[in-house]
């Protein structure tokens, strides 16, 4: 194996990392967004915002670490890819930035109707930026981001109907994901009437998912067929996996199991990811950029992958110890302590959101 195909190995390591992190954080605003008017929502919500707030913005490490590696190591790729794709990408890191703001004025704003329009912000770029990753995926698994400066139309190249739907499937798996680790939350937490409605919307959310990955094969069939051909061929056993992880991490949260959901949960939606790395191998931009021709000179490539080892040194502990201890309830009130039998009312909830007691994004 060559240094070129380890670091791009590494590369998805950092795709796969930020998928099992933010995908889940991303669908929790979906939900949020949806929960409905005030007091319908006003549940939930706490809910939403009790279980991310500790570590929302930790994942974002591993999009910082993709980008930075796919810039040094792989430049043509990254240039190709950046120039033809602007318009998605930009407006991914709109979402970004409008979730985090928005985020954050929901908890300073003193006004009412500011944490209303906040959340609502909050919800829109939870699905914003994900849908954008899944047609900046889409885009360049049909072909159609060419090697070169905006080689590619800055269009077509990304609102095409295969790319739309691989985007509306990442929001879907994300809202499913979400679903399940809420339901998890909610039995941990004693709330008995929430597992019941995250059930719900993760049967729903798991079921729009499933259709929508079929829909992708079949138009990835019809616009690429060499692409098709390696997924069926190759990437199938990890389809299969993913798809049966995913619906065991589902039977779990509904059997109110809490241990091993996000462990279950990460190997689904990692085997989904690699299963687009195994089909797309050994092509950075299928079909006309491999990862050898495209990569970094070998001095380059080493000085990445020792200081990649040394990253995950500082980073891997920290983002362990910061989730063990959001799993123990150690970074912030246990919402349920003040209220063992489950009336979860904002009241008497000792969540420190403002945002949680009168926020209403759908009504």
């Amino acid at each position: 194996m060559t240094l070129a195909t380890i670091t791009a190995a590494v590369m998805m390591l950092g795709i796969t990392l930020y998928a099992c992190t933010g995908i889940a954080d991303y669908g929790a605003g979906f939900w949020d967004l949806t929960a409905g008017g005030r007091e319908p929502g006003r549940r939930p919500r706490q809910l939403i915002d009790a279980a991310i707030t500790p570590v929302w913005e930790a994942n974002h490490v591993w999009l910082i670490f993709t980008l930075v590696l796919c810039w040094t190591a792989f430049g043509p790729a990254f240039a190709s890819i950046m120039t033809t794709l602007f318009i998605p990408l930009a407006a991914a890191a709109f979402g970004i930035v409008l979730r985090a703001a928005s985020f954050a004025m929901s908890k300073d704003a003193a006004r009412a109707r500011a944490r209303h329009i906040a959340g609502w912000l909050f919800g829109v770029g939870s699905i914003l930026t994900p849908f954008c990753f899944g047609v900046v995926v889409g885009a360049i698994i049909t072909g159609r981001v060419p090697v070169g400066n905006a080689a590619g139309n800055e269009l077509s190249s990304w609102w095409n109907f295969t790319s739309i739907v691989v985007g509306l499937l990442v929001v879907a798996l994300g809202a499913f994901v979400a679903a399940v680790y809420l339901i998890a939350e909610a039995n941990k937490r004693g709330i008995a009437e929430l597992p019941g409605y995250f059930r719900r919307r993760a049967i729903a959310a798991g079921a729009a998912a499933l259709v929508l990955g079929v829909i992708a094969l079949v138009t990835l069939l019809a616009e690429q067929r060499q692409m098709f051909d390696r997924v069926v061929s190759r990437s199938w056993p990890l389809i299969v996996l993913g798809l049966v992880a995913l619906a065991a991490v589902f039977w779990l949260a509904a059997r109110g199991t809490v241990r091993g959901v996000r462990l279950v949960a990460g190997v689904g939606v990692a085997a989904l990811v690699w299963a687009w790395a195994v089909a797309q191998y050994p092509y950075l931009l299928p079909f006309s950029l491999t990862i050898e021709a495209g990569a970094a000179p070998s001095v380059t490539l080493g000085w990445i992958l020792g200081w990649f080892v040394v990253s995950l040194l500082l980073v891997v502990p920290a983002l362990i110890l910061l989730f063990v201890l959001d799993q123990r309830a150690d970074l912030a009130e246990d919402p349920t302590t003040s209220r063992p039998t489950g009336d979860f009312d904002a009241a008497a909830s000792p969540i420190p959101s403002s945002r949680s007691a009168d926020l209403g994004t759908g009504g």
